[in-house]
């Protein structure tokens, strides 16, 4: 079976190398380069399975790599993995808004770095099943066709934003989304966007879910993701 490969882009070549040697390690094949021009020239050439990012390079940053690749048909599936500078909740927030897959923060440990990619790629495998599929995770049961959950058997009664809400985030347990990102998913661009909208219907969807609502998380300054 080949091995899935990697694109590190990083300027700070001691993190470079860093990064590929952990992912080698586990098997990936991965290679770098230190600029968004190189990355905007390599990925499409190369179409690697995933692409880990930072968003701190000189000339062309990371948001602006981000976007090209994400608004590219050719490279807008693959998957990437921010890499931010600690605090930096904006480039994260806006990271994510432009498609990407998921972030860590500087500094990093080499082996949470490798766990993240590990499950975005196994993600972006499962992606594949059906919308429709019925859900199973922890101890819900979520059937889209039905329009019904279950905990441990009992149903739950949700309003129709409360079970989109529910649905999105359990498709991808560990998948961090922001509030404009949810708005979306629930009820298209359309939707008026408020960050206190979000927090209403997860807050009422919490509280339905009783025990089971503390598998929605809220991920301080950037949204919610539901518990892996």
């Amino acid at each position: 079976m080949p091995k899935e490969t990697i694109l590190v882009v990083e300027d700070e070549e001691d993190i470079l190398e860093l990064v590929r040697y952990n992912l080698a390690k586990e098997g990936y094949s991965a290679e770098g380069v230190t600029s968004g021009e190189e990355a905007l020239q390599k990925v499409p050439a190369e179409l690697p399975d995933l692409v880990v990012l930072d968003l701190m390079l000189p000339g062309v940053n990371g948001l602006d790599v981000c976007k090209a690749l994400k608004s590219n048909p050719k490279t807008q599936h693959i998957p990437i993995v921010m890499l931010t500078a600690k605090g930096e909740e904006s480039d994260i927030v806006a990271g994510l808004e432009l498609g990407a897959d998921d972030y860590i923060t500087k500094p990093f440990s080499p082996r949470v770095l490798v766990a993240r990619v590990r499950a975005v790629l196994r993600r972006k495998t499962s992606q594949a099943a059906d919308e429709t599929s019925v859900l199973q995770v922890h101890d819900l049961v979520i059937h889209p066709g039905r329009h019904e959950v279950l905990i441990r058997g009992k149903p739950v009664e949700l309003t129709f934003t409360e079970f989109r809400i529910l649905h999105t985030l359990a498709r991808r347990p560990g998948w961090v989304f922001t509030r404009y990102q949810i708005v979306e998913a629930v009820r298209g661009e359309a939707y008026p966007v408020t960050d206190r909208s979000v927090d209403v219907h997860i807050a009422g969807l919490r509280k339905k879910l009783g025990p089971a609502g503390k598998y929605i998380q809220a991920v301080r300054g950037i949204g919610y993701r539901f518990k892996e």
